[in-house]
């Protein structure tokens, strides 16, 4: 059967298709399936308990006398519940998680055969390290490389389909050196450079109680659906996670009627699944709701430590995956997996709080809490004005440049949004102004059913990439299919070090006899001058912006060819350093591996744009033009007879088909062209240059015929399932 017909096919069969009412979900016990707090406290011995908890929570370093007694526990914990294999469990360069399985079954000598987990299996593995990427860091016989446990971020279990599950150790990866090869290592040193410097701060405003703190976050993480019968039918989107080709549909989102709507049944019963199986693993997943376009839906936890929240956020991503593919549907992550509709984020809303529960953004009762909280904020302003380009390059892939500014997602451009009572407030403490005091707002409905309600502080900024939102700073231009480890590495990192730049210019102030809160002032004032060309509130989104932020000496790095570079940067680079998060050799690295993996995805989207355009929509064409020649043919005969017949209709339709199918072959070929010479470049920062200065442009050029050409053919003749059946048939 051809694609046609099934495609055909699969439409009468949706049209037809009563959804079957799934299983009744079990409840479940929140966290069951992770060695938590609770399994802890229960199964180890109270000194070890102890010793372990300080290590998660005080950030102590790990006992390795204890590693034996906690691997026990483990072990037992997990075959209590059918797990028959163990893994570290880390978050290499790739953006994915990886795995190696180990049976917990170990060989006596007496051939006797015991389940057996140890303390050094619990601590450290051993995969190869030159199999994944490295940016030159490890070659193919350097292979060695180590994973060693993070017991900050619980283990837990994933069930196998068979039974039998597996029991995942989250993990960092590094090389034989002590090279960080993976997204955790840098993360976890980027927290201990905020505890550093937040711990300094607090103890400059006298609080002498806290002893750690630590960034948290929340990430809300947008994703599509589509049936997976359509899914499999586009082969663009099944390898290179877009479609390369596709015509917009009639209606889109223009009715703006898809965002918070009714969840459809089949999504829902998907949905439940999906959370039941997070609550097992301990994410706890707080929001689901319809997103703007049609077929595209958001999912959000609750608030954790950084590591611990990006943990999370690849557990949520890959049970979303599974569970999708369980009901028949195919899950896509990618940021523009459909032209002339939204594309999907994943909101990053960062914070810090102390081990006491005090969130350090959120604004205080007291003059010194304000001015502590001023401290915080303004520190984070600094970050995003001097290392703006990190943060734009942190963020960067060959994916999230189809969404970066196409109005729906912040512009690559990094400015911050505080909202009317903070820019007030720091616009007094510039002009040398008493601060006003801070007063609550009532929004009176003048509905007597109704309540006031208080007013936040600020308005929410939509189109703003870092926007304040009452306590923490919501970072809206990372993609939804990334890891969230880099952006936030590169983001703590940035803010601690201009926590201890503003806290040195404070100790300057007093060293001059200043009282503190004149000295605090002072330093402030500086800072917020300085970085007030990223402050601003209007639409993001519009060109007047761009011309703005021209003005004001801030980059708009449009394509990650160019965005990368970053990276390298000496100013960067020594502030990496300086919080010890990177080594240079690290960021080499890793510049030289992203470079590698945008060229590579452009190249794989070349080939497959080219083979679908070769191997079906020509052909497809071509019948159509056959047919079309035929009909014109036949008719001048019967024009001969019928006097008044007109075949304009048929000429003008054949010349159209004629004038795309020229088109589409002359510029797949010129596409073709363009992807080998961008291969035969050695140099790979040029080569991936050469790819977003010619090669990005031409996959659109093609896709332009392509798509006027199923704009034209009969729909019996496309062969491929259309926007307007995959995102409306569900």
């Amino acid at each position: 059967m051809s694609s046609k017909s099934i495609r055909h096919q699969i439409l009468m069969d949706l049209a037809g298709e009563a959804m079957s009412p799934p299983e009744k979900l079990q409840r479940v016990e929140f966290g069951e399936n992770t060695f938590n707090d609770r399994v802890m406290r229960e199964k180890l011995p109270k000194d070890v308990y102890k010793k372990l908890i300080k290590t998660i929570q005080a950030g102590e370093k790990l006992d390795l006398g204890i590693a034996n007694a906690v691997a026990h526990a483990m072990k037992e914990w997990a075959i209590s519940k059918g797990v028959t294999h163990f893994t570290h469990w880390f978050q290499p360069q790739t953006g994915l998680t990886a795995e190696k399985h180990d049976s917990f079954y170990e060989l006596e000598t007496d051939g006797q055969v015991i389940e057996r987990f140890k303390g050094d299996q619990l601590v450290q593995g051993e995969p190869d390290a030159s199999s994944f990427p490295s940016g030159g860091m490890r070659t193919t016989f350097e292979a060695r490389g180590y994973t060693m446990w993070d017991p900050s971020s619980p283990a837990f279990i994933i069930d196998g389909p068979n039974g039998g599950g597996i029991l995942c150790v989250p993990s960092v990866f590094i090389s034989y050196t002590g090279e960080a090869l993976d997204k955790k290592t840098p993360l976890l040193r980027s927290m201990e450079a905020i505890n550093r410097a937040a711990l300094r701060a607090l103890r400059l405003f006298g609080n002498k109680t806290a002893n750690r703190v630590v960034p948290t976050v929340g990430t809300e993480q947008e994703y599509f659906l589509i049936d997976k019968r359509f899914f499999n039918l586009r082969p663009d989107l099944r390898i290179s996670g877009r479609t390369l080709i596709g015509a917009e549909p009639p209606k889109g989102q223009q009715l703006e009627d898809h965002y918070f709507g009714t969840i459809k049944e089949r999504v829902l019963a998907f949905m439940q699944d999906a959370e039941h199986e997070l609550y097992r693993l301990g994410v706890p997943a707080k929001t689901r709701h319809n997103e703007v376009a049609p077929h595209q839906y958001e999912i959000a936890p609750i608030f954790a430590e950084l590591n611990v929240g990006a943990d999370r956020n690849q557990l949520i991503m890959e049970v979303l995956k599974k569970v999708a593919n369980r009901h028949g549907l195919a899950l896509l992550l990618h940021e523009k997996p459909f032209k002339g509709i939204n594309g999907s984020g994943k909101h990053n809303n960062w914070s810090i709080a102390d081990s006491e529960g005090n969130n350090l953004l959120d604004p205080g009762k007291t003059p010194e809490e304000n001015l502590q909280f001023l401290v915080f904020l303004v520190s984070v302003l600094r970050a995003v004005y001097n290392y703006g380009d990190l943060l734009r390059a942190s963020i960067a892939s060959a994916s999230n440049d189809h969404r970066l500014g196409a109005n729906e997602a912040p512009p690559a451009i990094m400015s911050v949004f505080l909202g009317e009572r903070l820019t007030e407030i720091l616009d007094d403490i510039k002009a040398g102004k008493e601060i006003k005091r801070t007063e609550e707002f009532i929004i009176d409905l003048g509905i007597s059913k109704l309540p006031s309600i208080l007013r936040d502080n600020t308005d929410r900024n939509r189109t703003s990439p870092f926007a304040f939102t009452g306590n923490r700073f919501e970072f809206r231009a990372l993609g939804s299919s990334a890891s969230i480890s880099m952006a936030n590495t590169m983001l703590s990192a940035a803010v601690a070090d201009s926590i201890d730049i503003i806290l040195n210019d404070i100790q300057s102030e007093l060293e001059k006899g200043k009282e503190f809160k004149a000295a605090v002032l002072n330093a402030l004032r500086k800072h917020i001058i300085e970085t007030e060309p990223i402050r601003f509130e209007g639409n993001n989104y519009s060109k007047e912006w761009e011309e703005e932020a021209e003005r004001r000496g801030l980059p708009n790095i449009k394509r990650t060819g160019y965005a990368l570079s970053s990276f390298i940067d000496p100013k960067n680079v020594a502030m990496l350093e300086r919080q010890k998060v990177f080594y240079k050799e690290e960021l080499d690295a890793r510049y030289h591996t992203k470079l590698e993996q945008y060229v590579k995805t452009l190249d794989i989207e070349v080939d497959t744009l080219c083979d679908i355009v070769r191997t079906q929509i020509l052909p497809a064409a071509i019948q159509y033009q056959t047919e079309l020649a035929t009909a014109l043919k036949e008719s001048h005969a019967v024009a001969a007879i019928v006097n008044d017949l007109d075949l304009k209709p048929v000429s003008q339709t054949l010349k159209n088909v004629n004038t795309a199918i020229k088109k589409l072959s002359e510029r797949c070929q010129k596409l073709c062209e363009l992807l080998k010479e961008g291969l035969a470049i050695e140099d790979v920062e040029k080569q991936a240059r050469f790819f977003s200065d010619h090669v990005v442009d031409q996959i659109e050029a093609v896709r332009e015929p392509a798509d006027e050409l199923e704009s034209i053919l009969p729909d019996n003749l496309w062969p491929l399932p259309k926007y307007s059946e995959m995102l409306f048939i569900l």
